[in-house]
């Protein structure tokens, strides 16, 4: 009986804990999204916080007038780019690492690890140079190649972990039947380790797609502006018109809380299953 009521109170603690965090995170996408649909005149008027009067839909039309459609397509163009090539090369590296003996494997791998602890931002003033010697600044080429070279080190670290808890005797069958490493790479480690190389592309996804610093620094004309360089734009243009601004936040983060709420399931699954392998 005493065994119910403590797991009766902790559900009771667990639910409100739930709550309470449901209400920090959630409240404010709810209120930016009531905001958005009321005019500056309502909002000046002193109705902050509570439900729109009348449905105003002139936000998304300024908004969409000013080339957030663009800024849109190229944020599509390097996110997906950024994140296919980091998974593509994280894949293949860490099973390198985790099953394919070669000298000098535990250093070089050490040494990329490394690269997690070096903040991206230390490292704008080289990386221009480069892109200006090269001539990828205002290229989407130039913010493609440092966000890779940035994620790979914890993409490279999560599916090298998993791929070392794969059994070694699945991958000499597959040698006794004739497998090639290629083929025991894309036949059997790359279906084993969704839930690893997932978990990666989505974090990946979520980081590039928010990144503003590299982009501004490398990207100088309007027409070449991911969706943060267009959102600073915008509210540089619009900085009294907070309902419009509000619009702006809420379309741009669309996209992310979409992509999570349907991805969010491999999340978890990737990082359960890292952390019981671990």
């Amino acid at each position: 009986m005493m065994i119910q009521k403590v797991n009766l109170i902790e559900k009771i603690a667990f639910y409100i804990l739930a709550l309470f965090f449901l209400i920090l995170f959630g409240f404010p996408f709810v209120l930016t999204f009531f905001m958005s649909f009321k005019s500056m005149t309502e909002y000046m008027t002193g109705n902050f916080w509570g439900f729109p009067k009348t449905i105003y839909f002139n936000n998304f039309e300024r908004v969409l007038r000013a080339n957030f459609l663009i800024f849109f397509r190229n944020s599509i163009i390097v996110t997906f780019s950024a994140v296919f090539l980091t998974t593509a090369c994280a894949s293949l590296a860490s099973y390198a690492f985790a099953k394919l003996k070669f000298k000098l494997s535990g250093i070089i791998f050490l040494l990329i690890i490394v690269g997690m602890m070096i903040p991206i931002h230390t490292t704008i003033i080289p990386i221009y140079q480069m892109n200006k010697a090269l001539r990828l600044t205002n290229k989407f080429l130039g913010i493609i190649g440092p966000y890779v070279s940035f994620g790979l080190p914890v993409a490279i670290y999560i599916i090298t972990s998993f791929f070392k808890e794969v059994p070694h005797s699945i991958q000499e069958s597959a040698y006794i039947d004739g497998a090639s490493p290629f083929r025991i790479f894309f036949s059997i480690m790359v279906p084993i380790s969704v839930p690893a190389i997932s978990t990666c592309a989505i974090l990946n996804f979520l980081s590039y797609w928010n990144e503003f610093i590299v982009a501004m620094t490398m990207l100088n004309t309007p027409d070449k502006h991911t969706l943060p360089l267009g959102m600073r734009q915008f509210y540089g243009n619009e900085s009294i018109n907070i309902p419009a601004i509000l619009t702006s936040v809420l379309i741009g983060s669309l996209p992310v809380l979409l992509f999570y709420v349907f991805a969010q399931e491999k999340v978890i699954k990737g990082l359960s299953a890292g952390a019981v392998k671990g």
